[in-house]
């Protein structure tokens, strides 16, 4: 029973663990959809975010906080940059964050060979990971504890913004403003809010929740940098905020589905099936939700016309 525990609360507490960096960028994502703008970008901030923080733990002596600001200014920047091309200068929205996410591999990779004369790795002993954070329960349920073993700030502030994003959405007039934008520009326009700002400020904000997720691959479980860090996070996001409909709430429901698909595949590694069969697991489980997905929304705009008909013969 013990072993059977074990082997739970690790599986639980690595779901956690590899839902964080998801919830982050796809809550990134919800809220640029609220405002009507495609953010496809997030996989290129997560490589950014998470080689600045290394490049600043490193030359700071490991110094965290520096590392943890130098990842978040450093998404925050390249969103900020990307939303100027997206918004002033109309450029494409996936043409122009497909370019950010491949520029981010080809820069990054040259700057670790700048700083570190390195290829595909950075590790070093002087440089400090995310404290992790001991439960305040650990003394008098030390089972349950087990659970929430190795999470660190980050990851507990990941669950924070998804309801602070809900309230701000859904309860006060800013975020009014912004699900207005998704809905109807002209129409937010003519009630004199500012969209062009609106939408710069909150890619500028995504940046910060891409920035977390980035220090969170690089200094969290572990405390490096490895070409390809990100591994197709950023994507796994914008299909979490797809299943979740850009809801906050339902989106972090979304993200604890595929941290546990992550989790599981990461636990099957070490039984008899093939590596790559356990590796495939999020992605696969990504495919098929995105499938899943796509019907359910069809069938239900389909049952909403058919409703609009019904309801119009009615009438008449």
């Amino acid at each position: 029973m013990n072993f059977q525990w074990s082997y739970i609360s690790a599986i639980i507490a690595s779901t956690l663990r590899t839902c964080s960096p998801i919830l982050l960028c796809a809550l990134a994502a919800a809220i640029c959809a609220k405002s009507n703008v495609f953010n496809i970008a997030m996989e290129g901030c997560l490589t950014i975010s998470a080689f600045f923080a290394i490049l600043a733990n490193f030359y700071s002596g490991g110094n965290v906080l520096l590392a943890v600001i130098s990842g978040v200014v450093s998404s925050m920047v390249v969103c900020f940059i990307l939303s100027l091309l997206i918004v002033k200068l109309k450029a494409s929205p996936v043409v122009s964050g497909m370019a950010v996410n491949t520029l981010s591999n080809g820069l990054t990779i040259y700057l670790m060979f700048v700083f570190f004369k390195k290829k595909g790795l950075i590790v070093d002993p002087i440089m400090k990971g995310l404290s992790k954070i001991t439960p305040f329960f650990a003394d008098y349920f030390p089972e349950l504890a087990q659970c929430f073993y190795g999470l660190t700030i980050v990851d507990y502030l990941s669950w924070i913004i998804a309801i602070a994003m809900y309230i701000l959405l859904y309860k006060t007039v800013v975020g009014f403003h912004i699900r207005s934008i998704g809905i109807n520009e002209n129409a937010a326009k003519s009630l004199g809010i500012n969209v062009d700002r609106y939408k710069i400020t909150v890619m500028t904000l995504s940046g910060i929740l891409c920035g977390l997720a980035g220090v969170l691959l690089s200094m969290g479980s572990v405390t490096l940098f490895i070409q390809g860090i990100s591994s197709g996070k950023g994507y796994i996001a914008m299909t979490a905020n797809n299943l979740g409909a850009s809801n906050p709430l339902a989106v972090s429901l979304a993200s604890l589905f595929f941290g546990v698909c992550q989790a599981v595949g990461s636990f099957l590694q070490q039984t008899s099936l093939k590596g790559q069969i356990t590796g495939s697991i999020p992605y696969v489980m990504t495919i098929i939700a995105s499938i899943a997905s796509s019907i359910w929304l069809q069938k239900r705009k389909e049952r909403k016309v058919k409703e609009a008909l019904e309801g119009q013969k009615k009438n008449d």
